[in-house]
């Protein structure tokens, strides 16, 4: 297809070259202003929904409250995480081997 479309344009390499960058700029804005804007609607990347601790949708954002304490990220205080985020050194799990094994 690209061998057909380079045998096509007129005016020897130059032209060649210029109706290359005149096609792909056409093509790139047709999808920018066309395609892409038309597709937008049946995308799910915008639909993000607030929720209350209950689940349901929140209808105005002054009825959210006040936010949470910050954790200090130790076991016990609350939490489901069962190690400490404040440094970047989990402790290894028991489930993994600090030697791989060969079978």
């Amino acid at each position: 297809m690209y061998r057909w479309i380079w045998r096509k344009l007129p005016f020897g390499l130059p032209g060649k070259l210029a109706g290359s960058v005149l096609l792909t700029l056409a093509t790139m804005a047709l999808l920018w202003f066309v395609v892409f804007p038309w597709a937008e609607p049946l995308l799910p990347f915008d639909d993000v929904q607030v929720t209350q601790d209950g689940g349901a949708p929140a209808d105005d954002p002054a009825d959210v409250g006040p936010a949470p304490a910050p954790s200090s990220g130790q076991p016990g205080d609350g939490h489901d995480l069962p190690y400490n985020t404040s440094t970047n050194n989990p402790n290894p799990s028991s489930r993994t081997s600090a030697t791989p094994t060969r079978s």
